[in-house]
């Protein structure tokens, strides 16, 4: 596992920084360590240097991966993050979306979310802010992106589609034999 590029790491922290502010710095240092970024095979990885340091004894063709999986860089290097990092960014999103229980499994479908299926939205969140998408029992479901700011979404048509889908926790179902 190598360490980000200067471009990579950047690339990283903005998308990050989209979802979760300045709450960035708080995924490096934590109460239970300090963790780090690394990459393997155009994957990001999150890692506990600990564990980081034990890795460093097998080669890197004994190993599929060490930490969890953040994101996959393309070949225009833009970053999709995937579903696997939402347990660590939801804690620290700024901006939320609940969804009404009617359309949470039309979002696990891979729908964008119109007016008429949002129950609850963040204050003051600006268009193509990045958002984590909530059920209203508060169980994260996956990430998005504002496709109207708060204050449009008040004044908009019930069929407008109000936050575009990126990622959900139903993907593990639907892309289970592209993942491996």
């Amino acid at each position: 596992m190598k360490r980000l590029s200067e471009e990579r790491t950047k690339i990283l922290f903005e998308k990050l920084s989209k979802y979760i502010g300045t709450n960035v710095k708080q995924l490096i240092d934590r109460a239970d360590g300090t963790y780090c970024f690394r990459e393997h095979r155009d994957r990001v990885y999150y890692v506990s240097e600990r564990i980081l340091k034990l890795s460093e004894c097998f080669s890197q063709k004994q190993f599929a991966c060490v930490g969890t999986c953040f994101g996959k860089f393309s070949k225009t290097n833009k970053l999709k993050l995937h579903i696997t990092a939402l347990s660590f960014i939801a804690p620290y999103a700024q901006y939320k979306v609940w969804v009404k229980p009617s359309f949470e499994q039309q979002f696990l479908y891979g729908n964008h979310i119109p007016k008429s299926g949002l129950g609850r939205i963040t204050e003051n969140a600006a268009q193509y802010q990045g958002v984590v998408v909530y059920s209203m029992n508060d169980l994260p479901l996956g990430f998005g992106v504002l496709a109207r700011s708060t204050t449009d979404c008040k004044s908009a048509d019930p069929l407008t589609t109000v936050c575009f889908h990126q990622s959900d926790i139903g993907e593990y179902i639907r892309a289970e034999d592209s993942l491996f």
